[in-house]
């Protein structure tokens, strides 16, 4: 049995990575998180996550599961609605 490499921002068994949403997701929290005044070691940290990781995320190149969007909504303030709101309207 061979052992497939996992690339990053993939979960296990994914075979497909769609860019458009997860550069919309980040460039949305990059946008909030500015907007409140936030270093992105502050957001990663009040999201419980690492600050890597948020880096990733705002950079497109990870789109994070639904209990990530949570944290990351509540540490930017807004509800996550608000937040998915934001991210399909620049999909649109």
């Amino acid at each position: 049995m061979q052992i497939r490499e996992v690339k990053p921002g993939r979960p296990r068994g994914a075979k497909t990575f769609e860019s458009a949403p997860a550069i919309a997701f980040g460039s949305t929290v990059r946008e909030l998180r500015l907007g409140a005044g936030l270093s992105q070691e502050d957001l990663a940290s009040r999201a419980l996550v690492e600050r890597s990781h948020m880096g990733k995320i705002e950079r497109g190149e990870h789109l994070p599961n639904l209990v990530m969007i949570l944290r990351i909504a509540r540490a930017l303030g807004c509800s996550s609605g608000y937040l998915l709101d934001q991210v399909e309207a620049k999909l649109t």
